[in-house]
């Protein structure tokens, strides 16, 4: 644990983030830029050209514009639930496909998704060192353009520091510390917005350990080249980790196997067994599962539970 390289458990632990978030508590990130229709802009700056219009024309325009804005809006929605079903039956190629159809969109419900997308299918197996890279770069973008697009969008803001996190694997040490800074704000400013987003809060917790489990010597280097590097402690972690399973009760086993491990650095055996039991017994779904329950046996046995 200790001779690790610096973040690469961070890292690590945010790849399999790309999982259904359960009490998110919003549908959409609700905007907070209203936009000006185009119509509106031509009675300002072209007023005599309006008024050769007859008054039945300008009624007929204003139905056929409404009823096709509605059509539009029931159209996004559409692909919007078809791509959460497609993220929760986790099929990532088709949902790749899928969003990447609308990566010219302006509304960033579908930018934030396609950034997700893109990480995931960089996570497969099947994908080569090359494509993983270009992937990962592409995921950021996606979720820079969402925020862009929506400062005020709570999944932006995670997907982003996720996203950067990544990156931070073609970057070095160096933009690898100083991105550090930005992917905790990124994830405050989702916790902000979505209070019951319990994946922004866990990973809150896991910046906390990974800089809290840091070895002396790395912490050296890092304050060899920032005169304020990011620290954390143990107990600030397992705050965020508590907080994660009071907003959302069980969602997700390696926040179960992540307080265990907290306790266990706290030196308290009895909440680490509790804790970890939990996280040995949770459901297998996926792969990642089965890892969580692996690594919770194995920590048992060293407590000889």
């Amino acid at each position: 644990m200790a001779g690790t390289a610096l973040l690469r458990a961070f890292n690590r632990t945010l790849a399999p983030l790309g999982r259904p978030v359960r009490s998110t508590g919003l549908r959409r990130c609700s905007s907070s830029h209203a936009r000006t229709p185009a119509f509106f802009f031509l009675q300002v700056h072209r007023g005599a050209v309006l008024f050769t219009v007859p008054t039945l024309t300008y009624v007929g325009y204003q139905v056929y514009r409404s009823a096709s804005m509605v059509h539009a809006l029931d159209k996004a929605e559409e692909v919007l639930e078809q791509a959460d079903y497609l993220y929760g039956s986790g099929e990532t190629e088709r949902l790749y496909q899928l969003l990447l159809q609308h990566r010219n969109s302006e509304d960033a419900e579908f930018l934030w998704r396609l950034a997700r997308a893109s990480r995931d299918l960089a996570l497969l197996e099947n994908i080569s060192a090359q494509q993983k890279k270009s992937l990962t770069y592409e995921a950021l973008e996606f979720a820079k353009r969402a925020l862009e697009k929506n400062e005020a969008c709570f999944a932006a803001h995670k997907w982003y520091a996720v996203c950067l996190s990544d990156v931070g694997e073609y970057e070095g040490t160096k933009v690898k510390i100083g991105n550090s800074y930005i992917i905790r704000q990124h994830l405050e400013r989702a916790v902000e917005l979505n209070p019951k987003d319990a994946t922004s809060i866990h990973i809150l917790g896991y910046w906390c350990f990974a800089f809290a489990e840091l070895p002396w010597y790395q912490h050296k280097v890092a304050a060899m080249i920032f005169a304020s590097p990011p620290t954390a402690t143990y107990e600030e972690a397992l705050a965020f980790f508590l907080q994660a399973e009071h907003v959302d009760p069980n969602f997700y086993s390696k926040n179960l196997l992540m307080l265990g491990k907290t306790y266990l650095m706290l030196k308290d055996h009895g909440n680490a067994a509790t804790w970890l039991c939990k996280a040995r017994d949770y459901p297998a779904h996926n792969a990642e599962d089965k890892q969580v329950h692996e690594e919770a046996v194995a920590l048992l046995k060293k407590l000889k539970v």
